[in-house]
């Protein structure tokens, strides 16, 4: 597994702070109490450092996320062609109970989210003058791991959407089952995350989150859940005053070592940490890949006009001779999670809801991603222009699913609100918390 930043995890940090300068009162290595490994604001620190490296795990935002809220959103744009059962299961739609790479993913993030928990639990050991800045990646990192646990796993009415746990768990011999939340509670807590998180930190904190990642990450959280007047004041603001410009080109903002200036929030890889999981999957083996497992469609391609780079964006597989896309081809690049381009989308799709034109009109904002990627520019634009443009700018970065679904669209012939298009709840998880529920077609 790959940690994105070069750290420790939890564990890692416990067992590593077991040996201390007292040599008379030194506590076994293998059962270091709790009250000794959170018990300095250096300790808590490492913990979240732990929380970014759970985050960026293969089967979470390294890579597994993305990939797998693609193929679930794609149809005649890509093909699964990998030998893995479990992504071909959510490419076709049909995803058994014990998926493992649904199961990891569930796993992978409330790991992620009781670290943060326990930053945001011990906040008051670290200096006064670091605190806000260490509490305000912890409410980030929480709220990104719930927004998108909801997004896949709540059922299609809403009426069920993940088990919401705010305190960090220190004693697992205490009960733990927690039944599921509604998903509206769970995105009421993400947004008051986020909204924590713009106020505690910083306007720049190097590779880490800063304010403008948190309202960038708000501007989509917004959009997702159809508050339109507060993601357009989001997506403004980061377009507007975070310092972040477009890449001259379209091929700049991708395969990078380091941040480009487009990249709100990414997470870092490293030769030292692993390969990129998305290069894993969609690149040839010449690129660290393994020969494609997905593949381009010409339904695909043909969306794009005769002069956009975007539509040259691919190149064809030495194992297979399939389509591959050109995103990722950096075995050590970057995950961008959240590129500015998004934040013109965002203004652009909020301004035509609400019929407005704050910060820019909805054509110029469009016009501004498409003349980046030397596409012919607009003369006007609707709801539908603004959905396409989102699907050539976007493709293959962790939208389709989502963008499908909130705007009621169908994928293949499965309506938004089929029963297929939620993940189900891990068959693990459902055998050891009874208080959990499944989702519909899933079985009890």
């Amino acid at each position: 597994m790959k940690n994105i930043y070069k750290t420790i995890g939890l564990l890692c940090f416990v067992l590593a702070f077991a040996s201390c300068d007292d040599k008379l009162d030194i506590e076994p290595r293998q059962s270091i109490s709790t009250s000794t490994a959170i018990s300095t604001g250096e300790n808590v620190k490492n913990i979240l450092i732990g929380a970014y490296s759970e985050t960026g795990q293969d089967d979470s935002y390294g890579g597994y996320l993305q990939l797998l809220a693609d193929l679930y959103g794609i149809t005649d744009q890509a093909t699964w062609g990998g030998t893995f059962q479990p992504p071909r299961q959510v490419f076709n739609k049909s995803i058994f109970v014990d998926n493992a790479f649904v199961a990891n993913l569930w796993l992978n993030a409330y790991d992620a989210i009781n670290q943060a928990n326990l930053v945001l639990d011990y906040a008051d050991l670290v200096e006064e003058a670091d605190r806000d800045q260490v509490m305000g990646e912890a409410y980030f990192l929480r709220a990104l791991n719930y927004f998108d646990l909801n997004r896949l796993y709540s059922s299609p009415d809403g009426s069920l959407g993940v088990p919401l746990s705010l305190n960090g768990i220190v004693d697992y011999s205490q009960d733990l089952q927690l039944p599921r939340a509604t998903s509206a509670e769970v995105y009421q807590q993400v947004v008051a995350d986020l909204e924590n998180a713009i106020n505690l930190l910083p306007e720049s904190n190097d590779i880490f989150a800063d304010k403008y990642s948190a309202e960038a990450l708000l501007a989509r959280v917004q959009l997702q859940i159809g508050n339109y007047d507060e993601a357009l004041a989001a997506a403004d603001d980061v377009i507007e005053n975070s310092g972040h410009e477009l890449t001259d080109s379209f091929s700049e903002a991708f395969n990078n070592d380091s941040d480009s200036s487009e990249d709100v929030f990414a997470f870092q890889v490293t030769t030292q940490d692993g390969a990129n999981v998305l290069v894993t999957h969609y690149a040839d083996q010449s690129f660290g890949g393994r020969g494609g497992d997905v593949t381009v469609n010409q339904a695909y391609l043909d969306l794009f006009g005769e002069n956009d780079e975007r539509g040259s964006f691919f190149y064809a597989s030495a194992q297979n001779g399939g389509t591959l896309t050109s995103k990722y081809t950096n075995q050590f690049g970057n995950i961008s999670l959240i590129r500015l381009a998004e934040m013109y989308l965002i203004r652009a799709e909020a301004n035509v809801r609400l019929s407005s034109e704050v910060g820019a009109s909805p054509v110029d904002d469009v016009n501004m991603i498409r003349e980046r990627a030397g596409a012919d520019l607009l003369e006007e634009v609707s709801l539908d222009d603004i959905l396409l443009e989102r699907e050539l700018e976007l493709m293959f970065e962790g939208f389709t699913i989502f963008d499908y679904k909130r705007t009621g669209r169908m994928v293949g012939e499965l309506p938004a609100n089929s029963p297929a298009l939620s993940f189900p709840i891990p068959q693990r998880e459902m055998d050891v918390n009874d208080l959990l529920v499944q989702n519909p077609g899933y079985g009890s």
